[in-house]
């Protein structure tokens, strides 16, 4: 098995946490996507209590208990959404830093790659031969 650099095992990391950030976002939009559904709903209790067919006047009661479960429902979603929203920068904050790290390791080592091989240079040009054979006469 071979050996990893700081800079794969990164960008291993960074994929993962790419991927759990897209989960954040889908959560964010699920979430929004039902307070929408919410509000729709609420909007059409709100008009059924408006209206003047005398059929909505007979579920009025019933209206209104709806309209306060969709009340609560939606204040539910609203505290969702926010700790969806916070886990998405967190998330997403946690990505950057792992993006940076990447970023600084691949410069060390691309660094260190270039001081090996200048010392490989140097070393070449300075070296004593192994046997004297190999030396000009």
């Amino acid at each position: 098995m071979t050996e990893k650099t700081r800079s794969q095992k990164l960008k291993r990391l960074l994929s993962v946490q790419r991927h759990i950030e897209r989960v954040a976002e889908n959560d964010l939009a699920e979430t929004s996507r039902q307070r929408v559904e919410v509000n729709a709903a609420m909007d059409d209790v709100i008009l059924a209590l408006g209206s003047m067919d005398p059929v909505h006047h007979a579920f009025s009661q019933s209206y209104a208990d709806r309209f306060g479960r969709l009340t609560i429902k939606d204040k539910q979603l609203t505290g969702m959404q926010e700790v969806h929203e916070m886990r998405l920068a967190r998330e997403r904050a946690k990505g950057d830093r792992f993006e940076e790290g990447m970023k600084e390791a691949l410069e060390a080592e691309r660094r260190e790659a270039d001081d090996n091989a200048v010392y490989d240079i140097i070393d070449q040009q300075f070296a004593t031969p192994a046997s004297s054979k190999l030396q000009k006469p």
